[in-house]
């Protein structure tokens, strides 16, 4: 049975040539990017290099950039550290009701702490108003965390607008863009963004390697102590074979991003057309107008999401309910209901399809194909 995999948004292949570069890395660059030796030098050009074309990907600099172990660290390390540099400032901190676990677990913690923290409503597209991030925005305010695309619906949020908004008050702007990054150019400068956080894993890149950027001059208090490595903000030898392997998949995703983007959306669109060429009953979970190109989420009214689910895998299908850090929960998404309400159907019935690497027009249209056949048959 042929396989067909759309759940990109999970996480995605690694590319050929970043298992190739990772390959070569491993047999080469064993030594300590910190040792002054002949080996010591050669990893730290390569760690040097890799920072140059990473950071030069968002306009940044490249002692910008500090590599983690993925986003989840990165998001982390935006948060607490900036909140601990910055605490005498205020305890006031704003985020949105539909942010990643990393953040949101986050913000939570800081709660526990004594910290006061906004979470913003969104409209039923996931999109949040500029206007009431103006409204939460407090004289002690310290940090605002939001999202730069949803992983379960994929609504792209005004993040330039908010960074303007932002750009005459004290509080530092982070924004989690792990969903975006790859697909859609980014400009920190342009953003207006202090903080930016990253993983290699949903650009065809390995798992466990990411990075935060972090603006010249801001203040964060490293989360590991150790060593003085990433400039005394992140210790710990650095992870050269995935960071050689980040970097070759940020410069392939490079030559073609532009490319991708809108082939993942005419194949999203035919997704879509498919389904309604087949009659089936369905409603489109956040903005074909402000979404990213590979992220499609539909609830099918009548239908159980497990059941879905169960299904698709059984005809060769990989799809998700939402976030694959709460996959096997039966909670409903957070997402979905800070969109429609807890009592919404939508919340027990949306399945998200993610493209990516090897995503064909013809595996779409199969997958369509199967999707229709099976609401049908749940339905009955």
């Amino acid at each position: 049975m042929e396989r067909i995999y759309l759940d990109h948004a999970a996480t995605s292949p690694m590319h050929p040539r970043v298992i190739e570069r990772m390959s070569e890395a491993m047999g080469t660059l064993f030594g300590n990017p910190s040792s002054i030796h002949s080996f010591g030098r050669e990893a730290r050009h390569q760690l040097d290099e890799a920072r140059q074309a990473i950071s030069s990907s968002i306009g940044a600099k490249a002692n910008e950039l500090i590599f983690t172990s993925g986003g989840t660290e990165a998001a982390n390390m935006a948060i607490f550290g900036a909140v601990e540099a910055n605490s005498g400032n205020g305890r006031h901190i704003i985020t949105t009701s539909i942010e990643h676990h990393a953040v949101l677990n986050a913000c939570k913690k800081l709660e526990k702490n004594g910290f006061e923290v906004t979470y913003l409503p969104v409209d039923e597209t996931g999109r949040i108003s500029v206007s009431d991030v103006e409204q939460a925005l407090k004289d002690d305010t310290i940090l605002v965390t939001i999202m730069y695309a949803n992983n379960e619906v994929g609504t792209i949020q005004p993040i330039e607008e908010i960074g303007q908004l932002l750009s005459g008050h004290q509080a530092l702007f982070h924004t989690d863009a792990v969903q975006a990054y790859g697909l859609l150019r980014l400009d920190v400068k342009k953003a207006g963004v202090d903080m930016l956080s990253v993983s290699a894993h949903k650009v065809n890149g390995p798992k466990g390697i990411g990075f935060l950027f972090a603006k010249e001059g801001v203040k964060l208090s490293p989360r590991l102590y150790g060593g003085e490595q990433e400039r005394k903000r992140r210790a710990g030898t650095e992870n050269l074979v995935s960071i050689a392997g980040f970097m070759e998949a940020v410069r392939i995703m490079r030559v073609d991003m532009s490319d991708k983007a809108e082939e993942y959306l005419r194949l999203k669109t035919l997704f879509i057309e498919t389904l309604n060429e087949e009659s089936v009953s369905f409603q489109l979970n956040g903005s074909l107008a402000h979404s990213m190109p590979h992220i499609v989420n539909l609830s099918f009214p009548g239908t159980n999401v497990e059941a879905m689910l169960v299904n698709l895998d059984l005809a060769g299908i990989a799809a998700s309910s939402g976030s694959a850090c709460t996959a096997g929960s039966i909670e409903p998404s957070h997402v979905l209901v800070a969109m429609f309400g807890k009592d919404s159907e939508r919340t027990v019935s949306s399945i998200r399809f993610s493209l990516g690497l090897g995503t064909t027009e013809e595996s779409i249209l199969k997958a369509a194909h199967e999707t229709a056949k099976i609401v049908k048959r749940l339905r009955k």
